[in-house]
C-alpha cells in the first residue's frame, strides 16, 4: 500500500511541476492552443476519416513559431523588491518591484512573475493530508467537497511592465493574497515577453531571495472580562520587564548563591569587604494563559487554521488588558512563550503562531504537563481545543481543581448535534463555548 501512495506522490509533483512551467512559459492563448493541440494529435491519427491532421498541423507550426521567437528575447535586468513587515491571510495587499533595464535597447510588453520557494510538501505531509481529507469525504455530499490547494500560501498576480527604457528602470506594483499563515519564501524574479503571436513566453530569470511572513487571520472580539484576577509573581515585575527581579528597590542583604551580579552594590561591598546585593520587592499582577491544541492529524487541517486565528485573535485582546500572556502549546517539543509588559510585544506573540504547526508524534498529555506546571502561577487561563474529548475534560477537570479561572473554546467543523456537554464547566456554562467552522465571528461575538 506504501508503494502505491508513493507512486501517486510521484504522479502529484511531477502534475504539479508541469503545469507550473506550462502556466508560466505559455500565455493563456498559448495554453488553448496547447490543449487543441494534445487533442487534435489523438483525433489525426485516422487521417482517413478524420482531416484532424490538418488541424494539428498548423497547431504545431504555431507552437514552434512561437518558439523560435523565444530564442531573439536577450536582455540584462535587476530588479529590487519593497516587500512590507507583515502580511495577514485573508487580507491582499501590493507592494513595489523596481526593475532596472542593464540593456541598451528598449523592452516593451514585458510581464514580471515572481519566483517563490517550491510549496509541495514532502511525501508523509502530502500523505496525511490525502488521508485526513478522504476521511472528511466520507461524511460529505459531492456538492460540499472542496478543491483546495492545501500547500499554496499566497496567489501573486503577475505585473506588467508596458515600457521600459534603456538603460532606465521603473516600479512595477505587485498584487498579492495571502491565502494561508507561514513564512511566504521569495527565490528570485522572472521578466517575460510573449512573442509576435502572443502564444509563448521567453523568460528571462535573476536571483532576488526574500521573505515575508504572513500572520493569521484575526477576528474582532468584543470587550469581554478574561478570567482570573492580580496573582503573586515570583520575582516581581521583573518577570515582566528585566527578566529578573522587580525594579521596586527595597533593602540590601548579604550575597545569596544564584543572585544575579548586576544586583550587587559595589560601593556597599567595598566598604564592608563582603558582598552585598540589592534587594527588590514582589509584586502581584494578572498573568494569562492562552493553551492552544495543536494535536492533529491533518498538518493543514481548516479547523486547526481556525484554531490558530482564534488564539491570535485572543492574544491581540490580552495584549491591550496591560497583563502578562504565557502562550502554551506542543510541537516539536513543548513551547511556553510569555508576552506583554515590557518583554515581547504582540506583533512578537503574533509571529509565534504563524508559524506553529501541528503535533501527531505526541500525545495530548504532553500540552497537559506543561499547562499543569505553570498553573501554580497563572491568573487565568483561556483553552482553544481542536475537540472535546475525555483527555480534554479530564485536562480542565485538573485545571479546576487547582483553583485556576478558565474560558473554554471548542472547534467544530458543524454545529453539534446535540450540543456538547460542558462536563466540568456545566457550573460555568458562560464560560464554555463551541465556534463553529464558518460562523467563528458570530460566536466569538457571544463571548
Amino acid at each position: 500500500m506504501n508503494a502505491i501512495w508513493r507512486l501517486l506522490y510521484r504522479l502529484y509533483r511531477m502534475g504539479s511541476g508541469f503545469r507550473y512551467r506550462a502556466t508560466r512559459r505559455f500565455t493563456p492563448a498559448g495554453l488553448v492552443v496547447l490543449v487543441a493541440l494534445s487533442i487534435t494529435s489523438l483525433m489525426g491519427m485516422d487521417m482517413e476519416s478524420t482531416v484532424a491532421y490538418q488541424a494539428f498541423s498548423l497547431l504545431l507550426f504555431l507552437i514552434l513559431v512561437s518558439f523560435c521567437f523565444g530564442w531573439l528575447f536577450r536582455a540584462k535586468f535587476s530588479a529590487t523588491r519593497h516587500l512590507p513587515r507583515f502580511a495577514t491571510v485573508g487580507k491582499p495587499f501590493n507592494y513595489v518591484v523596481t526593475v532596472s533595464n542593464r540593456a541598451p535597447q528598449v523592452q516593451t510588453d514585458l510581464v514580471l512573475i515572481e519566483d517563490l520557494a517550491d510549496p509541495r510538501p514532502d511525501f508523509s505531509e502530502w500523505q496525511a493530508v490525502q488521508l485526513a481529507e478522504q476521511k472528511k469525504f466520507r461524511s460529505l455530499r459531492v456538492g460540499q467537497r472542496r478543491n483546495t490547494n492545501w500547500f499554496r500560501l499566497a496567489v501573486i498576480k503577475e505585473a506588467v511592465i508596458a515600457q521600459l527604457p534603456s538603460n532606465d528602470q521603473v516600479e512595477a506594483r505587485v498584487e498579492v493574497v495571502p491565502l494561508r499563515r507561514g513564512v511566504l519564501r521569495y527565490r528570485g524574479v522572472t521578466i517575460g515577453r510573449a512573442d509576435p503571436l502572443g502564444l509563448f513566453r521567453a523568460l528571462t530569470r535573476f536571483p532576488l531571495p526574500q521573505t515575508l511572513l504572513i500572520l493569521p487571520k484575526r477576528y474582532v472580539l468584543p470587550p469581554i472580562a478574561l478570567p482570573g484576577t492580580v496573582k503573586y509573581q515570583e520575582g516581581g515585575i521583573a518577570l515582566a520587564s528585566n527578566v529578573g527581579q522587580s525594579e521596586e528597590f527595597v533593602a540590601l542583604r548579604d550575597y545569596r548563591r544564584g543572585d544575579p551580579l548586576r544586583h550587587i552594590h559595589w560601593r556597599s561591598w567595598a566598604r564592608t569587604g563582603k558582598p552585598i546585593v540589592k534587594e527588590y520587592a514582589d509584586e502581584f499582577f494578572v498573568r494569562h494563559a492562552l493553551v492552544l491544541d495543536t494535536f492533529s492529524n491533518d498538518p493543514r487541517s481548516e479547523l486547526f487554521e481556525e484554531a490558530v486565528s482564534v488564539a491570535a485573535s485572543f492574544a491581540c485582546v490580552i495584549q491591550t488588558q496591560e497583563s502578562l500572556l504565557d502562550l502554551l502549546f506542543v510541537g516539536a517539543q513543548a513551547y511556553c512563550f510569555t508576552a506583554g509588559r515590557g518583554l515581547a510585544h504582540g506583533d512578537q506573540m503574533l509571529e509565534i503562531l504563524a508559524s506553529v504547526r501541528t503535533c501527531r508524534e505526541k500525545p495530548f498529555q504532553a500540552l497537559e504537563a506543561l499547562v499543569l506546571d505553570h498553573a501554580s502561577i497563572v491568573s487565568g487561563c483561556v483553552c482553544v481545543f481542536l475537540e472535546w474529548d475525555a483527555s480534554r475534560r479530564n485536562f480542565v477537570q485538573k485545571l479546576k481543581s487547582f483553583g485556576v479561572p478558565l474560558l473554554v473554546v471548542v472547534m467544530a467543523e458543524s454545529t453539534p448535534d446535540p450540543p456538547l456537554d460542558p462536563g466540568p464547566m456545566a457550573d460555568e456554562p458562560e464560560n464554555f463555548h463551541t465556534l463553529v467552522l464558518g460562523k467563528i465571528e458570530e460566536g466569538l461575538a457571544r463571548l
